[in-house]
Protein backbone atom coordinates (compact mmCIF):
# COMPACT_ATOMS: atom_id res chain seq x y z
CA UNK A 1 0.00 0.00 0.00
CA UNK A 2 1.68 3.43 -0.81
CA UNK A 3 1.58 5.52 2.83
CA UNK A 4 1.16 8.90 0.75
CA UNK A 5 -2.44 7.97 -0.68
CA UNK A 6 -4.97 6.45 2.62
CA UNK A 7 -6.67 3.34 1.34
CA UNK A 8 -10.19 5.04 2.42
CA UNK A 9 -8.94 7.23 -0.23
CA UNK A 10 -8.51 4.94 -3.28
CA UNK A 11 -11.99 4.28 -4.66
CA UNK A 12 -12.07 8.11 -4.47
CA UNK A 13 -9.59 8.47 -6.48
CA UNK A 14 -10.01 6.30 -8.94
CA UNK A 15 -14.08 6.96 -9.05
CA UNK A 16 -12.72 10.63 -9.75
CA UNK A 17 -10.46 9.52 -12.37
CA UNK A 18 -13.04 7.31 -14.26
CA UNK A 19 -15.44 10.54 -14.09
CA UNK A 20 -12.75 12.79 -16.37
CA UNK A 21 -12.23 10.11 -18.74
CA UNK A 22 -15.71 9.59 -19.27
CA UNK A 23 -16.52 13.48 -19.00
CA UNK A 24 -13.45 13.76 -21.71
CA UNK A 25 -14.93 11.07 -23.91
CA UNK A 26 -18.77 12.20 -24.12
CA UNK A 27 -17.18 15.77 -24.88
CA UNK A 28 -14.95 14.09 -27.79
CA UNK A 29 -17.66 12.14 -29.10
CA UNK A 30 -20.17 14.82 -28.96
CA UNK A 31 -18.05 17.64 -30.56
CA UNK A 32 -16.76 14.75 -33.27
CA UNK A 33 -20.17 13.15 -33.92
CA UNK A 34 -22.31 16.35 -34.21
CA UNK A 35 -19.75 17.66 -36.89
CA UNK A 36 -19.60 14.42 -38.98
CA UNK A 37 -23.53 14.31 -38.50
CA UNK A 38 -24.38 17.47 -39.32
CA UNK A 39 -22.41 17.97 -42.77
CA UNK A 40 -23.49 14.40 -43.88
CA UNK A 41 -26.71 15.27 -42.99
CA UNK A 42 -26.53 18.54 -44.71
CA UNK A 43 -25.12 16.79 -47.83
CA UNK A 44 -28.06 14.64 -47.42
CA UNK A 45 -30.60 17.46 -47.54
CA UNK A 46 -29.14 18.16 -51.17
CA UNK A 47 -29.34 14.70 -52.20
CA UNK A 48 -25.74 13.06 -51.73
CA UNK A 49 -25.16 10.31 -49.98
CA UNK A 50 -22.79 7.41 -49.00
CA UNK A 51 -24.07 4.48 -50.50
CA UNK A 52 -23.03 2.53 -46.74
CA UNK A 53 -24.79 5.38 -45.03
CA UNK A 54 -28.22 5.48 -47.07
CA UNK A 55 -30.38 3.49 -44.79
CA UNK A 56 -28.74 4.82 -41.93
CA UNK A 57 -31.57 5.75 -39.31
CA UNK A 58 -29.34 8.23 -37.75
CA UNK A 59 -28.70 10.25 -41.54
CA UNK A 60 -32.25 11.16 -41.65
CA UNK A 61 -32.14 12.28 -38.05
CA UNK A 62 -29.07 14.53 -39.09
CA UNK A 63 -30.71 16.04 -41.78
CA UNK A 64 -33.61 16.73 -40.32
CA UNK A 65 -31.45 18.49 -36.97
CA UNK A 66 -28.65 19.40 -39.24
CA UNK A 67 -29.23 22.77 -37.34
CA UNK A 68 -29.30 22.02 -34.38
CA UNK A 69 -26.32 19.38 -34.52
CA UNK A 70 -23.84 22.23 -36.03
CA UNK A 71 -25.03 25.22 -33.93
CA UNK A 72 -25.87 23.30 -30.60
CA UNK A 73 -24.02 19.97 -30.47
CA UNK A 74 -20.49 21.61 -32.30
CA UNK A 75 -20.48 25.04 -32.13
CA UNK A 76 -22.15 25.24 -28.65
CA UNK A 77 -19.96 22.41 -26.77
CA UNK A 78 -16.55 24.15 -28.66
CA UNK A 79 -17.61 27.66 -27.79
CA UNK A 80 -18.75 26.20 -23.95
CA UNK A 81 -15.34 24.11 -23.17
CA UNK A 82 -13.36 27.12 -24.45
CA UNK A 83 -15.46 29.18 -21.60
CA UNK A 84 -14.90 26.18 -19.44
CA UNK A 85 -11.38 27.03 -19.98
CA UNK A 86 -11.23 30.23 -18.97
CA UNK A 87 -13.87 29.88 -15.83
CA UNK A 88 -11.05 27.09 -14.20
CA UNK A 89 -14.14 26.09 -12.34
CA UNK A 90 -15.34 22.78 -12.65
CA UNK A 91 -19.02 23.66 -13.05
CA UNK A 92 -18.70 25.35 -16.13
CA UNK A 93 -17.94 22.40 -17.68
CA UNK A 94 -21.37 21.29 -17.19
CA UNK A 95 -22.66 23.63 -20.52
CA UNK A 96 -20.69 21.65 -22.76
CA UNK A 97 -21.35 18.29 -21.59
CA UNK A 98 -24.98 18.84 -21.75
CA UNK A 99 -24.44 19.94 -25.08
CA UNK A 100 -22.22 17.52 -26.16
CA UNK A 101 -25.19 14.79 -24.67
CA UNK A 102 -27.75 17.02 -26.83
CA UNK A 103 -26.13 15.91 -30.15
CA UNK A 104 -25.58 12.51 -29.60
CA UNK A 105 -29.43 12.17 -28.33
CA UNK A 106 -30.80 14.17 -31.66
CA UNK A 107 -28.63 11.31 -33.58
CA UNK A 108 -29.96 8.25 -31.13
CA UNK A 109 -33.60 9.25 -32.00
CA UNK A 110 -34.52 11.52 -28.51
CA UNK A 111 -35.40 15.07 -29.80
CA UNK A 112 -37.05 15.88 -26.60
CA UNK A 113 -34.22 14.68 -24.71
CA UNK A 114 -32.36 16.98 -26.80
CA UNK A 115 -33.81 20.08 -26.63
CA UNK A 116 -34.28 19.82 -23.03
CA UNK A 117 -30.51 19.15 -22.78
CA UNK A 118 -29.76 22.33 -24.78
CA UNK A 119 -31.98 24.67 -22.93
CA UNK A 120 -29.65 23.30 -19.88
CA UNK A 121 -26.73 23.64 -21.24
CA UNK A 122 -26.97 26.97 -22.82
CA UNK A 123 -28.47 28.08 -18.91
CA UNK A 124 -25.27 27.08 -17.58
CA UNK A 125 -23.29 28.69 -20.37
CA UNK A 126 -25.10 32.10 -19.09
CA UNK A 127 -24.02 31.07 -15.55
CA UNK A 128 -20.39 31.04 -16.91
CA UNK A 129 -20.34 33.84 -18.82
CA UNK A 130 -22.25 35.72 -15.72
CA UNK A 131 -19.25 34.50 -13.36
CA UNK A 132 -16.50 36.01 -16.14
CA UNK A 133 -18.54 39.31 -16.46
CA UNK A 134 -18.24 39.30 -12.79
CA UNK A 135 -14.10 38.33 -12.62
CA UNK A 136 -13.54 40.93 -15.88
CA UNK A 137 -16.34 43.72 -16.21
CA UNK A 138 -15.40 44.72 -19.36
CA UNK A 139 -17.64 45.65 -22.96
CA UNK A 140 -16.70 42.23 -24.51
CA UNK A 141 -17.36 40.08 -21.57
CA UNK A 142 -20.57 41.96 -21.33
CA UNK A 143 -21.18 41.04 -25.14
CA UNK A 144 -20.02 37.83 -24.21
CA UNK A 145 -23.11 37.35 -21.95
CA UNK A 146 -25.13 38.85 -24.14
CA UNK A 147 -24.73 36.19 -26.97
CA UNK A 148 -25.10 33.69 -24.59
CA UNK A 149 -28.86 34.73 -23.39
CA UNK A 150 -29.33 34.71 -26.96
CA UNK A 151 -28.45 30.89 -27.20
CA UNK A 152 -30.52 30.45 -24.47
CA UNK A 153 -33.54 32.31 -25.85
CA UNK A 154 -33.27 30.24 -29.33
CA UNK A 155 -33.03 26.83 -27.23
CA UNK A 156 -36.11 27.88 -25.65
CA UNK A 157 -38.16 28.16 -28.20
CA UNK A 158 -37.05 25.40 -30.33
CA UNK A 159 -38.01 23.00 -27.02
CA UNK A 160 -41.27 24.83 -27.47
CA UNK A 161 -41.56 23.84 -31.15
CA UNK A 162 -40.99 27.10 -32.62
CA UNK A 163 -40.09 27.11 -35.86
CA UNK A 164 -36.59 28.13 -38.16
CA UNK A 165 -38.24 31.69 -38.79
CA UNK A 166 -38.07 32.37 -34.47
CA UNK A 167 -35.21 29.86 -33.32
CA UNK A 168 -32.70 30.20 -36.45
CA UNK A 169 -32.28 34.52 -36.04
CA UNK A 170 -31.36 33.64 -31.90
CA UNK A 171 -28.76 30.38 -32.55
CA UNK A 172 -26.71 33.05 -35.64
CA UNK A 173 -27.14 36.09 -32.95
CA UNK A 174 -25.39 33.99 -30.03
CA UNK A 175 -22.31 32.69 -32.68
CA UNK A 176 -21.93 36.53 -34.16
CA UNK A 177 -22.42 38.11 -31.10
CA UNK A 178 -20.05 35.83 -29.44
CA UNK A 179 -17.29 36.57 -32.51
CA UNK A 180 -17.88 39.89 -32.45
CA UNK A 181 -17.37 40.14 -28.45
CA UNK A 182 -14.23 38.45 -29.18
CA UNK A 183 -13.07 40.44 -32.15
CA UNK A 184 -13.47 43.91 -29.96
CA UNK A 185 -11.46 42.48 -27.24
CA UNK A 186 -8.57 41.75 -30.24
CA UNK A 187 -9.17 46.01 -30.90
CA UNK A 188 -8.29 46.99 -27.45
CA UNK A 189 -4.63 46.89 -29.11
CA UNK A 190 -5.10 49.15 -32.13
CA UNK A 191 -6.25 53.32 -31.29
CA UNK A 192 -9.86 53.46 -32.19
CA UNK A 193 -12.28 55.70 -32.91
CA UNK A 194 -14.27 57.03 -29.34
CA UNK A 195 -17.55 55.98 -31.64
CA UNK A 196 -16.23 52.71 -32.44
CA UNK A 197 -17.47 50.76 -29.40
CA UNK A 198 -21.07 52.08 -29.02
CA UNK A 199 -21.33 51.61 -32.70
CA UNK A 200 -21.17 47.87 -32.33
CA UNK A 201 -22.77 47.71 -29.31
CA UNK A 202 -25.43 49.28 -31.13
CA UNK A 203 -25.65 47.58 -34.04
CA UNK A 204 -25.74 44.13 -32.17
CA UNK A 205 -28.66 45.50 -30.22
CA UNK A 206 -29.92 45.90 -33.48
CA UNK A 207 -29.48 42.70 -34.30
CA UNK A 208 -30.91 40.99 -31.24
CA UNK A 209 -34.11 43.07 -31.85
CA UNK A 210 -33.93 41.64 -35.30
CA UNK A 211 -34.24 38.17 -34.36
CA UNK A 212 -36.63 38.85 -31.41
CA UNK A 213 -39.18 40.80 -34.06
CA UNK A 214 -37.91 37.29 -36.61
CA UNK A 215 -40.83 35.26 -35.12
CA UNK A 216 -44.52 37.63 -34.92
CA UNK A 217 -42.93 39.78 -37.56
CA UNK A 218 -41.10 37.80 -40.33
CA UNK A 219 -40.45 40.16 -42.86
CA UNK A 220 -40.01 42.83 -40.50
CA UNK A 221 -37.72 41.14 -38.36
CA UNK A 222 -35.83 39.96 -41.37
CA UNK A 223 -34.89 43.01 -42.74
CA UNK A 224 -33.69 44.28 -39.43
CA UNK A 225 -31.72 41.21 -38.83
CA UNK A 226 -30.10 41.50 -42.24
CA UNK A 227 -29.16 45.19 -41.90
CA UNK A 228 -27.99 44.48 -38.46
CA UNK A 229 -25.63 41.86 -40.09
CA UNK A 230 -25.03 44.13 -42.99
CA UNK A 231 -23.94 46.57 -40.20
CA UNK A 232 -21.43 44.95 -38.35
CA UNK A 233 -19.57 43.38 -41.65
CA UNK A 234 -18.85 47.34 -42.42
CA UNK A 235 -17.78 47.62 -38.58
CA UNK A 236 -15.71 44.89 -38.51
CA UNK A 237 -14.15 45.81 -41.89
CA UNK A 238 -13.31 49.40 -39.97
CA UNK A 239 -11.96 48.79 -36.90
CA UNK A 240 -10.99 45.28 -36.78
CA UNK A 241 -7.27 44.86 -35.93
CA UNK A 242 -7.00 42.11 -38.72
CA UNK A 243 -6.67 45.13 -41.67
CA UNK A 244 -3.45 46.04 -40.25
CA UNK A 245 -1.99 42.34 -39.55
CA UNK A 246 -2.73 41.47 -42.76
CA UNK A 247 0.01 43.16 -44.02
CA UNK A 248 2.74 40.96 -41.50
CA UNK A 249 3.78 37.70 -42.49
CA UNK A 250 3.35 33.81 -41.15
CA UNK A 251 0.35 32.90 -39.03
CA UNK A 252 -1.11 37.02 -38.19
CA UNK A 253 -1.08 36.98 -41.85
CA UNK A 254 -3.32 33.79 -42.17
CA UNK A 255 -5.49 34.57 -39.65
CA UNK A 256 -6.03 38.07 -40.79
CA UNK A 257 -7.10 36.40 -44.60
CA UNK A 258 -9.71 34.46 -42.90
CA UNK A 259 -10.97 37.01 -40.92
CA UNK A 260 -11.24 39.62 -43.91
CA UNK A 261 -12.64 36.92 -46.01
CA UNK A 262 -15.14 35.67 -43.22
CA UNK A 263 -16.34 39.55 -43.14
CA UNK A 264 -16.67 39.95 -46.99
CA UNK A 265 -19.33 36.74 -46.99
CA UNK A 266 -20.96 38.23 -43.50
CA UNK A 267 -21.87 41.24 -45.87
CA UNK A 268 -23.75 38.84 -48.04
CA UNK A 269 -25.35 37.62 -45.82
CA UNK A 270 -27.04 40.27 -44.60
CA UNK A 271 -28.05 41.56 -47.74
CA UNK A 272 -29.16 37.79 -48.73
CA UNK A 273 -31.17 37.91 -45.30
CA UNK A 274 -33.06 40.57 -46.07
CA UNK A 275 -34.46 39.87 -49.43
CA UNK A 276 -35.01 36.12 -48.22
CA UNK A 277 -37.51 38.60 -45.66
CA UNK A 278 -38.85 40.55 -48.17
CA UNK A 279 -39.36 37.24 -50.41
CA UNK A 280 -36.31 36.86 -52.96
CA UNK A 281 -35.03 33.21 -53.40
CA UNK A 282 -31.63 33.76 -51.29
CA UNK A 283 -32.44 31.28 -48.16
CA UNK A 284 -29.79 29.13 -48.95
CA UNK A 285 -27.48 32.08 -49.82
CA UNK A 286 -28.34 34.22 -46.33
CA UNK A 287 -27.75 30.88 -44.24
CA UNK A 288 -24.44 29.34 -45.51
CA UNK A 289 -22.61 32.44 -46.05
CA UNK A 290 -23.10 33.49 -43.19
CA UNK A 291 -22.47 29.96 -41.45
CA UNK A 292 -19.78 28.53 -43.89
CA UNK A 293 -18.24 31.99 -45.07
CA UNK A 294 -18.17 33.69 -41.99
CA UNK A 295 -18.47 31.08 -39.10
CA UNK A 296 -16.75 28.69 -40.29
CA UNK A 297 -13.99 31.13 -41.61
CA UNK A 298 -13.86 32.44 -38.31
CA UNK A 299 -13.13 28.71 -36.85
CA UNK A 300 -10.21 28.17 -39.63
CA UNK A 301 -8.72 31.56 -38.76
CA UNK A 302 -8.49 31.24 -34.64
CA UNK A 303 -7.90 27.42 -34.65
CA UNK A 304 -3.87 27.48 -34.61
CA UNK A 305 -4.41 30.09 -32.03
CA UNK A 306 -7.06 28.36 -29.69
CA UNK A 307 -6.50 24.51 -30.44
CA UNK A 308 -3.14 24.46 -28.39
CA UNK A 309 -4.91 26.83 -25.51
CA UNK A 310 -7.93 24.99 -25.04
CA UNK A 311 -6.67 20.96 -26.03
CA UNK A 312 -3.23 21.44 -25.45
CA UNK A 313 -1.53 20.38 -27.99
CA UNK A 314 0.67 22.53 -29.93
CA UNK A 315 0.87 22.86 -34.00
CA UNK A 316 3.71 23.87 -36.41
CA UNK A 317 2.23 26.56 -38.36
CA UNK A 318 2.71 26.64 -42.44
CA UNK A 319 1.62 28.15 -45.64
CA UNK A 320 -0.45 24.78 -45.74
CA UNK A 321 -3.07 25.90 -44.27
CA UNK A 322 -4.10 28.43 -46.96
CA UNK A 323 -5.15 25.40 -48.81
CA UNK A 324 -8.45 24.53 -46.78
CA UNK A 325 -9.29 28.11 -46.38
CA UNK A 326 -9.06 28.46 -50.25
CA UNK A 327 -10.78 25.14 -50.32
CA UNK A 328 -13.90 26.62 -48.21
CA UNK A 329 -14.23 29.88 -50.18
CA UNK A 330 -14.18 28.28 -53.52
CA UNK A 331 -16.71 25.84 -53.25
CA UNK A 332 -18.77 28.38 -51.49
CA UNK A 333 -18.41 30.49 -54.45
CA UNK A 334 -19.63 27.59 -56.38
CA UNK A 335 -22.27 26.66 -54.11
CA UNK A 336 -23.62 30.32 -54.10
CA UNK A 337 -22.98 31.75 -57.08
CA UNK A 338 -23.21 29.20 -59.89
CA UNK A 339 -25.67 26.70 -57.56
CA UNK A 340 -28.34 29.94 -57.30
CA UNK A 341 -29.69 29.09 -60.59
CA UNK A 342 -28.05 25.20 -61.08
CA UNK A 343 -28.66 22.75 -58.57
CA UNK A 344 -25.89 20.25 -59.65
CA UNK A 345 -23.43 23.04 -59.00
CA UNK A 346 -24.98 23.80 -55.90
CA UNK A 347 -24.89 19.84 -54.47
CA UNK A 348 -20.73 20.19 -56.23
CA UNK A 349 -20.30 23.07 -54.25
CA UNK A 350 -22.19 21.70 -51.13
CA UNK A 351 -19.50 18.30 -51.24
CA UNK A 352 -16.39 20.49 -51.79
CA UNK A 353 -17.73 22.44 -48.78
CA UNK A 354 -17.55 19.04 -46.68
CA UNK A 355 -13.89 18.46 -48.32
CA UNK A 356 -12.94 21.80 -47.42
CA UNK A 357 -13.83 20.98 -43.74
CA UNK A 358 -12.32 17.56 -43.64
CA UNK A 359 -9.05 19.10 -45.77
CA UNK A 360 -8.67 21.80 -42.67
CA UNK A 361 -9.30 18.94 -39.98
CA UNK A 362 -6.46 17.01 -41.49
CA UNK A 363 -4.45 19.81 -42.03
CA UNK A 364 -4.43 20.63 -38.30
CA UNK A 365 -3.75 16.77 -37.29
CA UNK A 366 -0.93 17.30 -40.14
CA UNK A 367 0.59 20.19 -38.03
CA UNK A 368 0.18 18.61 -34.68
CA UNK A 369 2.48 15.52 -36.43
CA UNK A 370 5.05 17.99 -37.58
CA UNK A 371 5.31 19.64 -34.13
CA UNK A 372 5.62 16.61 -32.27
CA UNK A 373 8.58 15.49 -35.31
CA UNK A 374 10.77 18.62 -34.70
CA UNK A 375 10.00 18.87 -30.92
CA UNK A 376 9.34 15.18 -29.31
CA UNK A 377 6.36 15.10 -26.84
CA UNK A 378 3.04 13.61 -26.90
CA UNK A 379 0.14 16.24 -27.00
CA UNK A 380 -2.26 15.43 -24.73
CA UNK A 381 -6.03 15.18 -25.04
CA UNK A 382 -8.73 17.97 -23.62
CA UNK A 383 -9.73 17.00 -19.81
CA UNK A 384 -11.79 18.36 -17.15
CA UNK A 385 -10.02 20.05 -14.32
Amino acid sequence: MDAATPEPARPRLHGLVSARRAATALLLAGVAASLLAGILGGLFRLGIALPALAQAPWLGRAALDHAALMIGGFLGTVIGIERAVAAKQRPAWSAPLASAAAGLCLLAGAPAAAAVLLVLASAAFVAVNLLLLRRQPAPHTALLLAGAGAWCTGNLLHAAGSGSTSVLPWWFAFLVVTIAAERLEMTRLMRRRPAAQPALVALLAVLLAGAAASGPWPRAGGVLYGLALLGLALWLFTFDIARRTVRAQGLSRYMATCLLAGYSWLAVAGLAWAATALGGPARDLALHALALGFVFGMILGHAPVILPAVARVKLAFGGFFYLPLAALHLTLLLRLAAGFADFPARRAGALGNALAIALFALTVAAAVGAWRRRHGGRPAAPELP
